[in-house]
Formats: structure tokens, sequence, C-alpha cells
């Protein structure tokens, strides 16, 4: 089905919903790579004014990728929920943005309507909507997951501390997560980017941080970043592992890059369920994502990265994750090419993500060959904060010296929490102030060289 729209004396066409979508995108290096986006700024307004007027139903009637082709696509049909869809089935794509920016449009109700929408209808909104607009609905949004604590509550942000090392030294690993915790970083996650996929490795760095988290009865969970299958195979060998790992994308191809199913991500689920490690709740999966990963796997057929990366949020959605994480910068200059793509990008990912009822965090980063610095990435964060992200990222020196890429540090957290009166997870923030690492104002107290965190017969 053919789409138009008139600019003046000049008509656009649109062959079929694919390309309106992707013609409406705010502008990213990837569509051009991939030969999709609009050529000018006047194609691209026509087409947002076209998909404006589109009824939010049409997007139900004429599935992106065809439903006999693709599993997420499947996915995404068979679990509509269409009784939390009825209260907005009327609306156009631009009758959505406008009721979401709306008082009516408080918490609760997007709570009720978050299983109704598709991931197609968060991106499409998403595409006609200012950056400002992308914050306010965002910060309406209240996904609150748990496993050790509580994160998503009002007010409050988490902080995955990333401690990696290039060669998964137990001693460096151990004394950076000393570090993150004395900084008050943790309550996301400890979560760690193995160098190796040795099963013997792998063993190692679980029962390190288990034991750290149990000798300091620390209420946050633990994480080792490697595909789910092993993760599976650990739990099966008695290996204490607490949130399941796994990168998704919006297709089915993509995702079978990765190694994985969607059956496949069911069974880590359960896995992971299967061990009763929570203390206060049982979401155990973790996800991350990233704008461009299905592009870059030759997997995206025609559709645009952005709504691409919404269809992952469907997949992620099915399986009830504590984290979602969007890795905005990660995948390189050639899909987000400068800081103004990386922001813009974060923004969307995670308005649709928390539209969505997923608890998005986001990843402030880049790769050091694009367009990008330091400067785009406090913005971004900013923004996100007063978004009301779920969490960030908390990495020594924002450098990660593993992956080699720039990310926000353990100062940065500090920033955003004095800047905007951000709290971190309950139940985190009494340990901390239990331990003497923060006050009860949430400030760091001054450091003490005597801190059982600073032995390393404790912390190793």
């Amino acid at each position: 089905m053919a789409y138009s729209h008139a600019v003046g004396r000049t008509t656009w066409a649109f062959a079929d919903l694919k390309d309106l979508m992707a013609k409406a995108t705010p502008l990213r290096s990837g569509d051009m790579l991939a030969g999709i986006a609009a050529g000018s700024a006047e194609e691209r307004l026509a087409a947002r004014h076209c998909l404006a007027d589109l009824p939010l139903k049409a997007f139900l009637a004429r599935p992106l990728i065809p439903y006999e082709e693709d599993d997420v696509t499947r996915l995404i049909i068979d679990r509509h929920d269409e009784a939390a869809f009825a209260p907005i089935a009327h609306l156009t794509v631009g009758d959505f943005r406008d009721w979401l920016l709306s008082d009516l449009a408080d918490a609760a109700a997007l709570a009720r309507i978050a299983p109704g929408i598709t991931p197609e209808m968060a991106a499409a909104v998403s595409k006609i909507m200012r950056n400002q607009d992308l914050i306010l609905a965002a910060k309406k949004c209240r996904v609150v997951t748990r496993f050790r604590n509580t994160i998503g509550l009002p007010g409050t942000m988490a902080v995955r501390l990333q401690p990696n090392h290039p060669t998964d030294d137990p001693d460096g690993i151990a004394a950076v997560i000393a570090e993150g915790l004395l900084y008050g970083c943790g309550d996301a996650v400890i979560g760690i980017n193995p160098a190796s996929d040795s099963p013997t490795g792998l063993s190692r760095l679980c029962h390190l941080i288990d034991d750290l988290i149990a000798r300091h009865a620390i209420p946050t969970q633990a994480c080792i970043l490697t595909h789910a299958t092993t993760t599976i195979g650990l739990i099966e060998r008695g290996v204490p592992v607490d949130l399941v790992f796994q990168s998704i994308a919006g297709t089915e191809a993509a995702n079978a890059s990765f190694g994985v199913t969607l059956d496949l991500l069911g069974e880590a689920n359960d896995a992971g369920r299967s061990l009763k490690r929570g203390t206060v709740g049982q979401n155990v999966m973790y996800f991350e994502t990233g704008q461009g990963s299905a592009l870059s796997a030759g997997a995206h057929h025609g559709v645009d990265q952005q709504t691409l990366e919404a269809r992952a949020y469907a997949v992620a959605r099915a399986y009830d994750p504590f984290l979602v994480n969007t890795v905005v910068g990660f995948i390189g200059p050639e899909y987000l090419y400068d800081g103004k793509q990386i922001i813009r990008a974060g923004l969307e990912d995670h308005f649709c993500g928390k539209l969505m009822g997923l608890p998005l965090g986001c990843d402030a980063c880049y790769t050091n060959h694009a367009e990008a610095d330091a400067d785009d990435m406090d913005a971004l964060m900013t923004l996100l904060g007063a978004a009301g992200v779920t969490y960030i990222m908390g990495v020594p020196g924002a450098d990660d010296v593993m992956l080699n890429y720039q990310s926000t540090s353990f100062h940065d957290q500090l920033y955003l929490r004095d800047a905007l009166g951000l709290k971190r997870a309950p139940e985190f923030e009494a340990w901390l102030q239990r331990m003497g690492i923060t006050g009860p104002d949430g400030r760091l107290r001054q450091a003490s060289g005597s801190h059982p965190l600073l032995s390393r017969a404790e912390a190793a």
C-alpha cells in the first residue's frame, strides 16, 4: 500500500509502510548506509506528516516484516494485548503523541496500555517527537523490577558496575569492584564482560562476585555477560549464577547471527529462575541491544534501524527482564555517526523501551573513531537522567580497557545525583549507609583507608 503527502507543489510518495517509516526517521548514518533514508529534509518532513495521520491499527494490519518469514513478527502479533490497546485503538500516530504528552497519560494509564503497544507503534510516534517530548513521556513511565533489590522506583537511578579486565585477572576485577562500590555504584548489577568464554574462567568469575556479595551482604546481583548457552551450562554445573545475559535484536535472522532463538531465551529464563537466588523478586534476564545490529548482520529486511531496535524490545518484553540496556554508541559511526545522532538514538531507545513496559537503561557511549566526545555523553546522560532512565554504566575513568570504548564513569553518576536529586535502589542505599560509604543524604562520606572493602583479602 503506497502513501503520499504534499508539501507545497511537491507530492512525496512512499512505496509502503516500511518505506514511510524509514523516510520519517531522523537522519542517521546506518539508514544512509542501507539506502533507505530520506534524501532531503523536505522528504523527511513529508514522511512525518504522512506518518502522523496514520491510524495505529495500521501496524497490526500491515507488519513491516511478513508474519510467515520472521518469528519476532509472530511474537509481536500473537502476544498483542487487544484489551490493553483498546483505549488508544482509535488514535492516529499524531493523536497518540498528543495523548502521551497530555495529563491523561499518567503513570497508571501508561502502564495499562503498555502490553497493547507494538514496537512499530512506539517507533512511529517517536519519529514525530522532539527530544523534549521523548524525555517528558518517558519520565512518566514507571517500570519496576526486582531481584536482590528494587530497580526503577520514582526518583531513583541505578548504576551497573562494569569491572572489565583485558585478561579477566581476578585481583584486577576485585579491585575495580571495590572502587566502584566505594563510589556508590553497583545497584543495577555488577556485570563483567569476560575476555574469555572458558567455562573454568567464567566459573571463577561467578564465584568471585558471589563470594564478595555474600561476604558483605550486598543487596545487588551479579552477571557474567557470556552467551546464554554458556550460562545455562554453568547453571547445570552448579555455578552460582544471578542474572542470565544475552544480546538480542529485532529480527529472527539477526538473533540467529547471535546464536539465539526465542525458544533458547525461554530456556535461559527458566534456568535462571530455577535457582531462586533472588530475595525480593525473580526477574533474572539481562538483555543488551543497539541500533544497527540487524543491519550489520545483513538481517534488516529493509527496515530502519530505530524500528528494528524497538522490535528487540518486544523480544525482551516476553521474558520479564530485570534489566535491558541499549548500548547506544557502541556499534560505531557507520550506524550512528556523531554525538547528535547518538544523543537522539539514546532518547528514542529509552522512550520506546519504557513505553513498552521495559526497565530501560542506557550505556551513553561511543567508539574512538566516532565524531563524538565526553561532552556529548554528558549531554546524553543528563537528558536521560531527566527522562527517568533506569540505570547507566559505571566504568573506571569512563574508559573500558577490555572493550576499548568510552562510556560513563563512577564519578558521572555522582554528578547526576547532585544535579537531579536521584537516589539509588533503596536496599542498596541502606547498605551503603550501614557500611559507612554514604551518609543519610546519600552523599559519599570521607574515604577511609581502613574500610573493609579496601582489604585485598576481603575483596578477593
